[in-house]
């Protein structure tokens, strides 16, 4: 599919003095005679320009002193106005050596990541608590662009930042009586994404008649969950749903596991400290993982929760028994009698979501991969030097750490990686988000 020419703007359609209806006609030429480099920016200057002159000419010479009065000019186009809601296809973070909207390496369908309902939910939570804020130019902490296919990419746990025009390669159509939690309402118009393309995440049915349905969707002026009805407020016939080809399954009803088979039965008493802990196996450890993701651990589980005992499942626990105010040996990661029955009665405090300053030097979460590069600076790289020396890894530093990266910062990090036993490129001294969480956790 032809990737379209984004417009900086559009003269009013619905005004019909002399000075629109000029502008208009301009705006056409100026787009018939645009040049093969698909958008330079001084092409776009040169087009822009054409535009504004010829509306001047009309509202000094032919126009009227009407249509000046009537038609104020044109403010400073911000980079979040353009016509179309999406950014295009780019990788994690944004597009290297580039600018914001240069198109990026295509995804691959066919390396979907496999996930269950309730992950993508909880994943598209996320954002809905983070308020996070519209932009078709800006990348989440997370690498997600922060516009309405960014956001759907991020819940489904794609590699790769989509578009509206590439996220059906993803999924599979379905039917309206078929949609589950999960799945997208996809509006993508080929011919001009410019006007209305948008996509929402379905999170259940807000009626029994089916006329309305529960919407998360990323929109100005940030991430929203509202009641909207089948398929949108405009454009409604075009909405077509979706299912992620990466989904293991419905929504998990109790005593059904994510395949839509049988599972064992929800255990209600505690099944024994023996049953948790490393090299552990079992669907006790699975529903504990869904019990934490419902208490607000999602972030320790980025691929779900599974039957194997993980280092997220101890840190996942260690979280909530700190939300309940223990410490020392209550709080050391292993579920007991007391952390089992507060979670399977949903008793007790949630795991607080991570704060706007959380982490030393007001670090959010990870910063992404381009702060930790020779040359930059940033109060990330202070507050990742502070955390190795507490840990024990600061034997490189000489003075600091400061916020300048350099090789005594990649050196550490790099012993902390190793520590962790990966090797290769897994421990090149560079900080990913997993060297950042086993950090900061």
């Amino acid at each position: 599919m032809p990737m379209p020419v984004f417009q900086e703007y559009e003269p009013a359609g619905d005004c019909a003095c002399k000075g629109c209806a000029q502008r208009r006609r301009s705006l056409a030429r100026a787009r018939a005679i645009a040049p093969r480099d698909g958008g330079h920016p001084s092409a776009r200057g040169a087009r822009r320009a054409l535009v504004l002159a010829t509306a001047a000419g009309v509202v000094l010479s032919g126009g009227g002193v009407a249509a000046a009065r009537t038609t104020p000019p044109p403010g400073p186009v911000s980079h979040d106005e353009p016509g179309s809601p999406q950014g295009r296809p780019a990788p994690l973070h944004g597009p290297k050596g580039g600018p914001v909207g240069k198109p990026g390496a295509p995804g691959a369908p066919s390396a979907a990541k496999r996930i269950d309902r309730s992950t993508i939910i909880n994943r598209a939570k996320l954002w809905l608590d983070a308020k996070v804020p519209y932009s078709m130019s800006e990348y989440w902490t997370d690498g997600y662009r922060q516009d309405c296919s960014g956001y759907v990419s991020m819940a489904w746990n794609l590699g790769t930042n989509e578009w509206t025009g590439s996220l059906h390669t993803f999924a599979t159509r379905i039917t309206k009586d078929e949609l589950l939690p999960g799945d997208m309402l996809l509006f993508h118009n080929p011919a001009d994404p410019n006007k209305g393309s948008h996509v929402t995440l379905f999170g259940g049915w807000a009626d029994e008649s089916r006329t309305h349905y529960i919407a998360y969707e990323q929109t100005k002026p940030a991430t929203r969950k509202q009641v909207t009805p089948y398929g949108y407020w405009n454009n409604a016939a075009k909405y077509l749903p979706y299912r992620f080809n990466g989904v293991t399954g419905g929504i998990v009803p109790e005593g059904q596991g994510p395949d839509g088979k049988p599972a064992t039965p929800v255990a209600k008493a505690f099944p024994g400290a023996a049953t948790f802990g490393p090299g552990r196996t079992g669907d006790q450890i699975e529903q504990l993982g869904r019990m934490l993701i419902d208490r607000g651990a999602l972030r320790f589980y980025p691929q779900g929760a599974s039957r194997r005992w993980t280092d997220a499942d101890r840190l996942a626990t260690q979280a909530f028994q700190r939300a309940q105010g223990w410490t020392g040996a209550d709080a050391d990661g292993t579920p007991g009698a007391h952390t089992w029955r507060l979670l399977v009665e949903r008793q007790g405090k949630d795991i607080p979501p991570v704060p706007e300053t959380a982490g030393p030097g007001g670090v959010r979460a990870y910063p992404g991969a381009a702060v930790f590069r020779p040359g930059s600076a940033h109060d990330a790289v202070t507050a990742l030097g502070r955390m190795l020396l507490a840990k024990g890894f600061g034997t490189y530093y000489t003075s600091g750490p400061g916020p300048r990266w350099g090789e005594a910062d990649r050196r550490a990090v790099e012993a902390f990686q190793r520590a962790q036993g990966w090797r290769g490129a897994a421990a090149d001294g560079y900080p990913g988000p997993e060297t950042w969480r086993r950090l900061f956790a």
